[in-house]
């Protein structure tokens, strides 16, 4: 409840909502049946959501295999739901036209949807996000918990496997020759100065 916005009433809001919460307030919402909900993420998640949209783009973007999106790549799933995950890998052969799309809510679903899970998501917001994903085409999403360290790899709504920090993931069918050891990612929350 803390996140849904109550300007335009909930129930009424729609896509021109959403752009003008980001140009008028600076904040990003989700829009669902209506309703503007804000997008959930602290700094902690914040680091992990840019440090795989980097490993992400260091194997996508040189072999031009299509685009990676960071947590303000705003997506048309439906009409009348968007979603912002907060990473995202889409292939080329996901984008209709072939061509970055320009307008700001693209009718697009991701191949990889990456949701860095903050203290205010629910279980029941995540498992609707799940589906919701899963219905629009999307093939792979991943769940990374910043306080277990974990990782749960979707390849459906309700058929996942939990990794440990201490395993590595790949990108499966979705984006072959993507390997992560979550090590490596989770280790960023851990980084302090060099004393050099």
């Amino acid at each position: 409840m803390d996140r849904i916005r109550f300007r335009p009433a909930p129930g009424s809001a729609v896509e021109a909502d959403v752009i003008e919460a980001e140009v008028r307030d600076n904040r990003l919402c989700e829009l669902v049946d209506g309703v503007l909900v804000e997008k959930a993420m602290g700094f902690r998640e914040s680091i992990l959501a840019a440090a795989l949209v980097r490993l992400l783009g260091d194997l996508v973007i040189p072999a031009n295999l299509g685009h990676v999106t960071g947590a303000d790549g705003m997506m048309r799933l439906f009409p009348g739901l968007v979603r912002i995950p907060d990473a995202a890998y889409i292939s080329w052969e996901s984008i209709p036209s072939g061509r970055m799309p320009v307008e700001p809510i693209p009718d697009l679903a991701p191949d990889l949807a990456v949701e860095v899970l903050s203290a205010s998501n629910t279980p029941r917001e995540m498992r609707r996000k799940l589906g919701e994903y899963f219905d629009a085409g999307v093939r792979l999403v991943w769940m990374v918990d910043p306080e277990t360290q974990t990782v749960a790899v979707h390849t459906a709504a309700n058929d996942f496997k939990l990794f440990e920090r201490s395993e590595t993931i790949d990108g499966g069918s979705v984006l072959p020759g993507f390997v992560l050891p979550l090590e490596d990612l989770f280790s960023e929350l851990d980084r302090v100065k060099s004393q050099n």
